[in-house]
Formats: structure tokens, C-alpha cells, sequence
């Protein structure tokens, strides 16, 4: 399944853009938290398997639930590009575009205080003193980047312009333009259902020697409605292609200022999933899904594999209630899956564990998500059944070009499903390389150590079995500096009092360590 280009995702669009995420959970006692994510910044692109391994407790599963909002965030950004801005339409756009001015004027002042932090970080000596002012400096350009990005998402190099008030006022008047579209768009979805079951039952009569003449007054009149609506989704179309080509004009002026150009790249369609609403993260819920790694306690043991899989097929408007076409419709995701049709209304206690999370994958592919997190999908089962449900997991996402965040704390396992791996330690990438480059030529000394434990029945191979030593320190009190210095072989001075950064070390091969391990010969 792997690549042999170093590059699997070359030419494949973004998906996901998680920057410096972070997930706390706070104690009881007053001022402590449960760091399970602590920073962690990167890209999933649309198709790929992204593996992701690391010891328990290193925060893997919150990490993928807190992707999907599951876990509201407590800090960083999720973009996502499944959708526009206009299907989601979120409010905080407004929220943002309308304090334009006070978020210009506090992203200055943090300009002005990193760039305060980085000359008097030059001028230091080397010494501790001046690793505690790295990590000083990295939070002022954490703040900065973060305030720029909030506004040059959406109005890109006009943040740079002194005066916007133009520009602003015709970014309001798309948004107002799109949140119309939104409405006018479920109601033709409504409309399309309709119309879909009068033409259904319709046939049906029409086979069965019955007169559909009554079906087919309601097939016309659904038809009017859905014409109106396209006609009046259509008009809001152009406004919005107008407004758009005002803007173009406002922007031609500035495209040969180099500053103005660099804030306009940051300029995207992206949806900040942490920043949604209640009401509007529900809308993405059927392309954002999750396989959990428990396959009986994640069902309904009152409800039939039907009902299972139907409801989220209700929930999100796919079907009506009592339609007869979705039944059709589960059959045919049981049989994706590899469930007989005849199981339909049996329950979950009556399969095995291996059937139980076949019914957990076809429940969550029913709903045609775009990315699917595999919670540990097939740790609690036989190994003989493991290789069966990746083998149907690897089938549907190439069937269906699904993107997949695989969680596991078994190397063998991620290395047959992903395209590419990153390597988690006490809620912190450390590691993210191309599968077989990664495998190759590991650069932080505990994807080294966590190879070194992979036992093997190869014995040729010229490797010995080494156990990593020490505990995982706690994440209510991580180690300053590098997390893993206390278990390191590496470790140096600077590992106990500085951060390391997050660099790509070679190309699509990202590291965070002052030592990363010299390649392989």
C-alpha cells in the first residue's frame, strides 16, 4: 500500500490544518491541568491514512476527539476544508469581521512585544537563562501569528490596508449574501426528499397496476417549488459574484506590495471547527466520524442493527421517517461492510466482536463522512480479525476516497494501513514522516526507542529487544523543556530547559528534537 515517492500526499488538497492545538482538563484542585495535548500543529490531506502511535496515556484519543469537537479545545485552530463558508456559514465570521478594528490594534501591540522579546533574546548570552527566554519568545510569536491569522483568514491583505472599512462592509454583505444561500439550500434538500418519495411511491404504484395520478400531482408541484428555489439560490449567486468582483477591485491596487501580497496568502476558505457553534458544528457531523475502539459498548444493546445504523441516517436528514427506501439503503452499507442482509434485526449481543465493529464502520460510513477517526478501531480484537477489518477499513476509503486518522499503539498495524505516521509523546508530536521513511530513518530518540521495542520472529534480523526504561511523567507537571529528557539517552543541557522546535528536518520528515538521530547508513 505504500508510496515509494517521499511525498505521498503530493498534489492532494489539505483537509484538516490543525495549528498548536491544545486540550486541558482541569481538576479539582484549583489552577491544575491534565496537559493531553500540549501544542501539536499539522496537516491531514483528503484520502490519506494518517497514523498516529505513541505509548498510552500519551493523549492519542483525545487528540482525535477532540478533532472533531467532541472536546471543545481549549486553545489553537482545527481548519477544516470539507466545506465553504457558505454551506456552514459559522458566526463567528460576523463576529470577527465586526471587530475588525480592535483585533488590527491588539494584533500590533503583539507584534510590537514579540519583536520586544526577539531582540532581547539576541542580545543574551547562551546559558539558562537565555533557554527560559526561548520559551518567553515563542509564546509572543504564537500570539502574534495567532491574532493575524484570526483576521487574515477572511479579509487577507486588506489587514495591512489603513483604511478598511470598504472592504469590510463588502465582506459582510457576502457572508449576509451566504447565510440566505444556507437557508435556501436546506429547503430544497427538504424539497428534493419530497420529491424523491413521491416518485418512488409512484413507481411502486405504477408496478403494481395502480393509478399514480394523485403521486404525480405531488411530483409536479414538488418540481415548481424546487424550480423557485433554484432560480431564487441562483440570484444569490450572482450577488455574491458581484460583491466578489468588487473586492477584486479594491485588492488590484495593492497586489504588487510585497506586504500586502504575503498577508493575502493567508487567505483561505477554511472552517475553524473550534470556533463553531453548537447548532453549526452538528451540521458537519456526518463528514466528521468516529470508529471507537470498544465495539460493544458503543452500541445500543436495546436497539437492532438497523435502527443503529439507520438513525444517524435520520439525524442528518438523509432519510425521512418510516421512508421505505432506507432500508434498501442499510442493506447495502451492511453488505459494504460485510454483514449479511438477514442480520438487520438482530442485536448486538448477538454477534461476535468482530461482526460488532463491522456494524460500528458501516454506522459511521453511512452517513458518507469525508474523515473518519479509527479510535484504536482494532486493538480489542483477535488477530486473526485485526487484519481482516483493515483490510475492509483500506476497501472503503478507496472506494469512497475517505481520509482516515488511525490511532493505535501497535507499529506493525500503522505501518500497513498509513500513508504517512506521526509519533505522539505526553501530548506532543515528535515525529512525522512518510511511513517507510520513517521506518528507515527515525530522527527522535523515542520513535528510535519505541522500534526497539517491536518484538520480531525474524532471526536474521540484527536487532535486540530493548524496552523503553521509566515512567511517562505526569501531565498535570510536565518536565521543563524537552518532555522526554527524563527517559533520553541524548539528553543534554539545553533538552532540560528549552522547547524544542517543531522543523522539518528533511523534506515532508518533521522533527522536534535538539539532537535528532544522524541517518541510517
Amino acid at each position: 500500500m505504500q508510496t515509494s515517492s517521499n511525498n505521498p500526499n503530493e498534489g492532494k488538497k489539505v483537509l484538516l490544518r490543525v495549528s498548536n492545538l491544545k486540550q486541558y482538563f482541569p481538576l479539582k484542585k484549583k489552577g491544575l491541568f491534565v496537559r493531553a495535548n500540549d501544542g501539536i500543529t499539522l496537516d491531514i490531506y483528503e484520502g490519506e491514512t494518517f497514523g498516529l502511535v505513541g505509548e498510552s496515556g500519551c493523549g492519542k484519543s483525545t487528540f482525535g476527539r477532540t478533532l472533531l469537537q467532541l472536546y471543545r479545545q481549549t486553545d489553537g485552530r482545527t481548519m477544516y476544508y470539507g466545506r465553504t463558508l457558505d454551506e456552514v456559514a459559522p458566526d463567528y465570521v460576523e463576529k470577527t469581521l465586526r471587530t475588525i478594528d480592535k483585533r488590527r490594534a491588539a494584533w500590533k501591540e503583539l507584534s510590537r512585544k514579540a519583536q520586544a522579546e526577539q531582540k532581547a533574546y539576541d542580545a543574551m548570552p547562551d546559558g539558562e537563562e537565555k533557554y527560559k527566554k526561548f520559551n518567553e519568545l515563542t509564546r509572543a510569536r504564537k500570539e502574534e501569528n495567532d491574532a493575524l491569522l484570526d483576521m487574515a483568514n477572511l479579509i487577507g491583505g486588506f489587514v495591512a490596508v489603513p483604511d478598511i472599512k470598504e472592504p469590510v462592509a463588502l465582506f459582510l454583505r457576502e457572508h449576509s449574501l451566504s447565510r440566505q444561500r444556507r437557508s435556501l439550500r436546506e429547503k430544497r434538500k427538504d424539497v428534493q426528499l419530497d420529491l424523491d418519495d413521491a416518485r418512488f411511491y409512484a413507481e411502486k404504484a405504477e408496478k403494481a397496476g395502480k393509478s399514480r395520478a394523485g403521486y404525480d400531482k405531488k411530483i409536479y408541484a414538488h418540481e415548481q417549488r424546487a424550480q423557485m428555489l433554484d432560480s431564487t439560490i441562483s440570484g444569490i449567486d450572482g450577488q455574491i459574484a458581484e460583491v466578489r468582483e468588487a473586492l477584486d477591485k479594491l485588492r488590484a491596487p495593492h497586489m504588487d506590495d510585497p506586504e500586502f501580497a504575503k498577508y493575502e496568502a493567508l487567505r483561505d476558505e477554511g472552517i475553524d471547527l473550534a470556533r463553531l457553534q453548537y447548532k453549526e458544528i452538528r451540521t458537519l457531523r456526518s463528514d466528521l466520524q468516529l470508529i471507537f475502539q470498544d465495539p460493544y459498548s458503543s452500541l445500543n444493546p436495546r436497539m437492532t442493527v438497523g435502527n443503529i445504523i439507520g438513525e444517524g441516517l435520520l439525524a442528518h436528514g438523509f432519510f425521512k421517517k418510516n421512508d421505505e427506501r432506507m432500508q434498501e439503503y442499510i442493506v447495502k452499507t451492511m453488505e459494504d461492510a460485510g454483514l449479511a442482509s438477514y442480520f438487520l434485526h438482530r442485536f448486538p449481543h448477538q454477534f461476535s466482536g468482530g461482526q460488532r465493529q463491522r456494524i460500528g464502520i458501516a454506522r459511521s460510513l453511512a452517513v458518507k463522512p469525508k474523515f473518519v477517526v479509527c479510535d484504536e478501531a482494532v486493538s480489542a480484537l483477535d488477530v486473526s480479525i485485526q487484519s481482516q477489518i483493515i483490510n475492509l477499513l483500506y476497501d472503503l476509503k478507496q472506494q469512497s476516497n475517505l481520509t482516515y486518522l488511525f490511532i493505535t499503539h501497535d507499529l506493525s498495524v500503522v505501518k500497513y494501513i498509513s500513508d504517512r505516521i506521526g509519533v505522539m509523546y505526553l501530548g506532543n508530536m515528535v515525529e512525522l514522516a512518510p511511513t517507510q521513511e520513517l521506518f528507515d530513518n527515525p530522527k527522535h530518540p523515542y520513535t528510535e526507542a519505541l522500534m526497539a521495542a517491536i518484538p520480531t520472529t525474524d532471526i536474521d534480523a540484527d536487532k535486540e529487544l530493548r524496552i523503553l526504561e521509566g515512567d511517562i511523567p505526569s501531565p498535570v507537571n510536565p518536565p521543563k523543556g524537552c518532555k522526554f529528557h527524563t527517559r533520553c539517552a541524548h539528553c543534554t543541557e539545553i533538552c532540560k530547559h528549552a522547547v524544542p522546535e517543531w522543523v522539518e528536518i528533511a523534506p515532508n520528515h518533521f522533527v522536534a528534537c535538539h539532537h535528532p538521530l544522524e541517518g541510517k547508513e
